[in-house]
């Protein structure tokens, strides 16, 4: 081999070795600065860089400066953005099973719901990673109840409720279409200013989400019966998770696995403090009666049934789930 090959080549390895070293990934999130989420994944991101001896390096824009979770969907999509961290709701537009865990009055408590991840959080994965994402976080919000300005103790009251859901979630719409409520669809963005005039009295989220937001000042009820699991994807394209070498890829994923692992314990911890800060602030709880109960499970199981009869959900997976929940249950 002639000097100048071999200075070619050479000169090659080192751009390839250059590369790799500002190997960036880039992650848009709704969570603002501060936040136990950001926390959480700059603590993760920091252990990444860490393990990878500076090869690989994740740069957030926390806060919606890149717009919503649609928006930064499509900047993946043009390469603009590597990752995000995205609701179920969006990521049912590549992964259909992504909002499975949130599916309507399907779990009672959180032993219900570790058991139904340990049978499905893979399947999730690997099918995310089908679709062209690698996950690497998935993080349980907690449960959202139904809390409102008014009276919300049976199904009637209920009925006479403004009831937000968010907007482009086809699945709230739907749960309380078929519980004879005809719901109001917003942006997050706009839920605050909205209860605040009136065109709204009733919305479902987590008591840590509702404090967060500062929603609860309005708030004089809550249905204590869990309407969803709320859930966190964590993903990246996986186009450009594949230029990382193997051992890089592992470190990303053990790091962003254990900070998931810390903000499903800090999630449970901050709602159950939450929710006694709601009741304390002289927000009263409703207990709702079994014949209620039965009622919304009866609905959460038709939406099921009706999204797999549309194609828009597994139904293995929901078979799957539903077996989990009911061996847990008994």
């Amino acid at each position: 081999m002639s000097f100048s090959s071999r200075a070619l080549l050479l000169g090659l390895a080192l751009c390839c070795s250059l590369q790799a070293a500002a190997a960036t990934l880039k992650i848009a999130t709704l969570a603002p600065e501060g936040s136990a989420w950001m926390t959480a994944m700059r603590q993760a991101a920091k252990e990444a860089e860490q393990a990878s001896e500076g090869r690989v390096k994740i740069k957030f824009y926390p806060g919606g400066v890149m717009g919503n979770d649609s928006t930064v969907m499509k900047k993946i999509r043009l390469g603009q953005l590597q990752g995000g961290a995205l609701t179920a709701t969006e990521l049912a537009s590549v992964a259909p099973n992504a909002p499975i865990y949130g599916l309507p009055f399907l779990f009672d408590d959180e032993d219900e719901v570790q058991a139904a991840r340990q049978a499905l959080d893979a399947k999730l994965a690997a099918e995310l990673k089908d679709k062209g994402f690698r996950l690497l976080s998935l993080s349980g919000v907690g449960f959202a109840y139904l809390m409102s300005a008014a009276d919300i103790s049976h199904s009637k009251a209920l009925e006479a409720r403004k009831v937000w859901v968010p907007q482009g979630d086809l699945i709230a719409e739907l749960t309380f279409r078929k519980g004879g409520i005809s719901p109001l669809p917003l942006p997050l963005a706009d839920v605050f200013t909205a209860l605040q005039s009136g065109l709204i009295d009733t919305v479902g989220n987590t008591p840590a989400g509702a404090i967060a937001l500062q929603w609860h000042n309005g708030l004089r009820q809550i249905l204590d019966l869990p309407l969803s699991y709320v859930t966190g994807f964590l993903v990246v394209q996986e186009r450009a998770f594949g230029k990382l070498s193997e051992a890089d890829q592992q470190a990303v994923v053990a790091a962003f696995r254990r900070a998931g692992e810390r903000l499903d314990a800090s999630n449970r911890e901050a709602d159950t403090q939450a929710m006694q800060a709601l009741l304390e602030l002289g927000v009263k709880r409703i207990e709702a009666s079994p014949e209620e109960v039965e009622r919304w499970r009866r609905i959460g199981r038709e939406v099921g049934d009706q999204l797999v009869a549309e194609g828009r959900l597994d139904a293995g997976m929901l078979a799957e789930l539903r077996r989990v929940v009911d061996t847990q249950r008994r």
